[in-house]
């Protein structure tokens, strides 16, 4: 059984620490969770060297099963023909074509979406077409499978100075997946790890939870927050569904990455 998914984000390879980066190695050596997902940046300047950097740090983790979606820095910043022209043209060459991949068990549906636009600089966007694609694939989950959405910009903002980071379409998307089912939405970006309640879900109060990573490898971590990643662990309880989100910050002192806070989800 994957009963734990590694969350990870916003490795920003080309400003990737090397004793942090081997800490994480160790850490997953010793949880060994059984699926992965990186919600973007996943390099910092879309380099061929950068990309190629990523893809053998995510082959040297051992994980089954594993996804990663692009953010805003993996399109070129500086290369605007390419940038204009084939803006996923070195993330292909290291992840494949499929820009927003899936991967299902029998304990998990894990659905990510392409959020950048080559015509935006920062911000994301997620379409009414893709809405509503998602939400009829939500509706033909299995029973017993958490339903897990991917984006990189935020649908959710921690503090009144990141609402300029929320997604585009990021409403009418959480409304449109709260009401198919979906029972969190990962996300990266803003290199600050929270977990918070969006939409209710029905007369139990249930609900869908925004589930956001820090910066997992990377030096540009966001004031205070250190690098982190989550570990999301799949359980029942009482017979319902449930969800752990436990957040493991890297601690300098120790050279390891540690947990540092645990939610428990209600989910519907």
């Amino acid at each position: 059984m994957n009963n734990t998914l590694l969350h990870l984000s916003d490795t920003h390879f080309g400003t990737e620490q090397a004793p942090v980066v081997a800490a994480l190695e160790h850490l997953v050596a010793e949880q060994k969770p059984g699926l992965a997902v990186l919600s973007g940046d996943v390099t910092q300047r879309a380099t061929v060297a950068q990309f190629s950097a990523a893809r053998a740090f995510m082959d040297r983790l051992g994980i089954p099963r594993w996804i990663v979606i692009p953010g805003n820095h993996d399109i070129p910043l500086f290369n605007l023909p390419v940038r204009l022209l084939d803006p996923y043209r070195h993330y292909r060459g290291a992840f494949g074509s499929d820009l927003s991949p899936s991967l299902e068990t029998d304990e998990w549906l894990v659905i990510s979406h392409k959020t950048t636009r080559r015509w935006r600089h920062e911000d994301g966007e997620i379409s009414p077409r893709q809405i509503e694609r998602t939400a009829q694939r939500l509706r033909q989950a299995r029973p017993g499978q958490l339903r897990v959405l991917v984006v990189h910009q935020p649908v959710a903002a921690p503090t009144s100075s990141d609402t300029k980071n929320l997604l585009h379409g990021a409403s009418a998307a959480t409304a449109r997946w709260a009401e198919a089912g979906a029972d969190m939405v990962l996300g990266g970006h803003i290199h600050l790890p929270c977990v918070l309640p969006l939409q209710t879900t029905g007369e139990d109060g249930a609900r869908l939870w925004a589930v956001q990573a820090g910066t997992a490898v990377s030096s540009r971590v966001r004031g205070s927050s250190p690098n982190s990643v989550n570990l999301l662990r799949r359980e029942f309880v009482d017979g319902r569904r449930g969800c752990s989100v436990e957040r493991w910050d890297y601690d300098g002192a120790s050279g390891r990455f540690c947990m540092a806070h645990t939610d428990a989800l209600k989910l519907a």
